[in-house]
């Protein structure tokens, strides 16, 4: 979250070519595609992509480790749908400056199954989720002794489901193959996804052997895990050793468009799909202030949307090309502990987390000046203070999303208090919907254990 540069060590996210069945509209599909008869099809060399067996090797496992890397960081914030952009699109911090429905709708609130664009996003987050299944199940057998490996897989295993949980609606499956049958995987609710994150990431602290990296990583991960199922003290616990300096970057590249930053593409490389917006739908925080605060830097410009109709859209600095993302940082853990303190619910509470906050601030490179005034002498105020301070730290960075929906679930806000809502920002028209989250997409349905949604709700 924090803006600061730090010498985190970086993810690499080498890209190796890769095929992989994800969700069940993936595997009916791979199903069909077995039936052709076309040797010319079935029989051609491909010499860039490695067998079952090759990786199934202790020689093997590195590069199938670095495939699952490459998915993961394309599905977080590697293209133009990327979950960074999305789920900012469903929030506050990105407006859509484009003539596609399913980027529209989003942005409207407005989701739905048929949308070939979230569809696309929900496939690559699939097959990052089953890569790192599969990657955890070859390295115990195929390179028992590569314990930090094993567990970087299952903090990417980990933090697909924060995602999936965070981001679509509840209801997500998760299908594999088996001897060359699918196995069609139940829906998940929102709780279960959370608590399966909790597991994953358990199993990555246990195996991260020397790694601090994915140590701290895994223990920020279960903590946004945890926040989301109100268990404010096991949160604080578990990232209470977490340095403030550390940071799990995901690395960017112009090797290939894959490898670009996916919040640049998206929003801020030319006549881009969406833009960052401020202050949207009324409810929306005020992220592009004058002058830029360090956290959110941004600016103005004479650039136009892919809609032709969008122009002098404000460029958000915080995200170049090759720039890394950030998955998770010691700012985030400190504001995680700062929630646990909150909870105690009285003014001594609040004048701690108030303390604290500003002390996030001072200790930020460039300082950031302090919060004006004093600590809330209401609850209230003060969840609403700590939830602008997570946002401005963590602005881009995938996390907007779900801490809106939280303040809705755990902390009983109206939704149309927090999201956006009334008219939409020109020049689109209409007024926004009331969905909280994505709709997991019609495809899903070719699992005949998924029957939609199982519901709605934040």
């Amino acid at each position: 979250m924090s803006s600061q540069t730090h010498s985190g060590r970086q993810m690499k996210t080498t890209g190796l070519n890769r095929r992989r069945l994800t969700t069940g509209a993936i595997m009916a599909a791979a199903t069909v595609f077995a039936a052709c008869k076309s040797d010319e099809v079935l029989n051609v060399s491909t010499p860039d992509f490695l067998g079952v067996d090759a990786y199934s090797t202790p020689a093997g496992v590195d590069p199938l480790r670095f495939g699952v890397l490459s998915d993961f960081a394309y599905a977080y914030d590697g293209n133009n749908d990327a979950f960074t952009v999305i789920s900012g699109d469903l929030a506050d911090e990105i407006n859509t400056t484009d003539t596609f429905d399913g980027r529209l709708t989003v942005n409207a609130r407005r989701t739905a199954e048929i949308n070939s664009e979230m569809e696309s996003e929900y496939r690559k987050m699939q097959q990052a989720h089953l890569g790192a299944v599969t990657a955890t199940q070859t390295l115990a057998t195929a390179a028992p002794t590569l314990k930090w490996q094993r567990g970087e897989m299952f903090l990417i295993k980990g933090f697909t489901e924060v995602f999936f949980a965070e981001g679509w609606c509840s209801g997500t499956a998760f299908s594999s193959q088996s001897g060359g049958t699918t196995v069609y995987g139940n829906p998940n609710s929102t709780q279960d996804l959370f608590q399966l994150a909790v597991a994953s990431f358990d199993s990555a602290i246990a195996l991260a052997d020397t790694s601090k990296r994915v140590l701290y990583g895994a223990e920020l991960g279960r903590a946004r895990a945890l926040l989301a199922l109100a268990k404010y003290a096991d949160a604080a616990a578990s990232v209470a050793n977490v340095p403030r300096t550390f940071q799990f970057l995901i690395t960017h590249s112009t090797a290939s468009s894959r490898e670009n930053n996916g919040m640049w593409t998206g929003a801020a490389n030319g006549a881009s799909r969406y833009s960052v917006i401020t202050s949207e739908g009324g409810n929306g925080l005020p992220y592009l202030q004058t002058p830029a605060d360090p956290r959110m830097p941004w600016t103005p410009s004479a650039r136009t949307g892919f809609d032709g109709r969008s122009t002098n859209l404000p460029v958000e600095t915080k995200f170049g090309q090759t720039t890394a993302g950030i998955l998770a940082d010691g700012t985030e853990a400190q504001l995680d502990i700062l929630e646990a303190r909150l909870q105690g619910g009285a003014q001594s509470d609040r004048d701690a987390v108030f303390a604290g906050l500003n002390q996030l601030r001072a200790t930020n490179t460039p300082a950031i000046a302090p919060i004006p005034g004093s600590a809330p002498t209401t609850q209230a105020d003060a969840v609403t203070q700590l939830f602008t301070e997570r946002a401005y730290w963590g602005w881009l960075t995938g996390k907007r999303l779900g801490d809106m929906r939280r303040l809705v679930r755990n902390y009983g806000r109206d939704a149309e208090k927090v999201f956006p809502t009334g008219n939409l920002p020109a020049p689109q028209v209409g007024t926004y919907g009331t969905s909280t989250s994505i709709v997991i997409p019609f495809n899903e349905r070719n699992n005949p254990n998924f029957q939609g949604c199982l519901d709605n709700k934040p």
